[in-house]
């Protein structure tokens, strides 16, 4: 059922994007195709994304996490701010809604033949959550992206971030926490594309994990200056330890480039 929905609501932003679609410019080019996947486009953009978690290890907890995120480049270096909005459900207290951790990186883009790229730069998560939904630590750590992009069918990449905490709230845990993401899109045409982003979690402090494997369509579009990109991509755990590790989520996506 919860699959069903989630192709449901993928099937209504496509329909979305066509209706976008039919006043747009003409067909997009293999660059900005790739560019509307690339992490490290050299554009601003706004994006809304969306984690809604419907299924937990060892609770009946539900979660949806919406991120507002804005990227602007600085030359070689991109900036990427990202704000959670969070609603936390369980059958004892029921819905919880409030901001989780604001977090910001910069990536130094170092661009090589062939349209690959490669950065690295540094990234801070301040302790914005209220309601308890926040880690009320700061946390520091490195991030490393490479975007590999030559072929004009299939576009890949990884990006690795590790942070740990250094200041905050005494009373909670610690935190050291690194997030390996490999992504996968394949070009179907017409702006189509089959993709695969799911981000694993590993917790150094408690040895808590998290591995989903994810399995999404998307469409690009452009509507004037502005290129959109709308998906939806189920994702399924298939190592996990530790209460509260999403065992079944949906990631939905609206991201816009200028």
């Amino acid at each position: 059922m919860r699959l069903n929905c989630s192709f449901i609501l993928l099937s209504f932003l496509l329909s979305a994007s066509n209706l976008i679609a039919q006043k747009s410019t003409p067909a997009l080019s293999e660059e900005e195709l790739k560019k509307a996947n690339d992490p490290m486009a050299n554009t601003k953009s706004f994006n809304l994304q969306d984690y809604n978690v419907s299924k937990l290890y060892g609770t009946d907890a539900q979660v949806n996490q919406l991120i507002a995120r804005y990227s602007q480049p600085i030359g070689p270096v991109l900036l990427r701010a990202s704000m959670p909005f969070v609603t936390s459900s369980s059958p004892a207290t029921g819905p919880v809604s409030g901001l989780g951790d604001f977090n910001l990186f910069a990536i130094y883009t170092i661009p090589t033949k062939k349209g690959n790229k490669f950065g690295i730069g540094p990234n801070l998560t301040a302790p914005t959550g209220t309601q308890n939904l926040g880690a009320g630590k700061w946390q520091a750590g490195i991030s490393a992206l490479a975007f590999l992009a030559s072929s004009r069918v299939v576009q890949w990449g990884s990006l690795l971030q590790w942070q740990t905490s250094f200041a905050g709230d005494a009373d909670k845990a610690d935190v050291s926490l690194l997030t390996p993401q490999v992504f996968f899109i394949w070009q179907l045409g017409a702006g189509v594309y089959a993709r695969s982003t799911g981000i694993w979690s590993f917790n150094l402090k408690n040895g808590d994990y998290n591995v989903p494997i994810g399995l999404g369509l998307g469409k690009v579009i452009k509507a004037g200056n502005v290129v959109f990109n709308v998906f939806a991509e189920p994702q399924f755990t298939v190592l996990a330890d530790g209460v509260g590790q999403p065992q079944y989520q949906t990631f939905f996506g609206f991201n816009t480039q200028f």
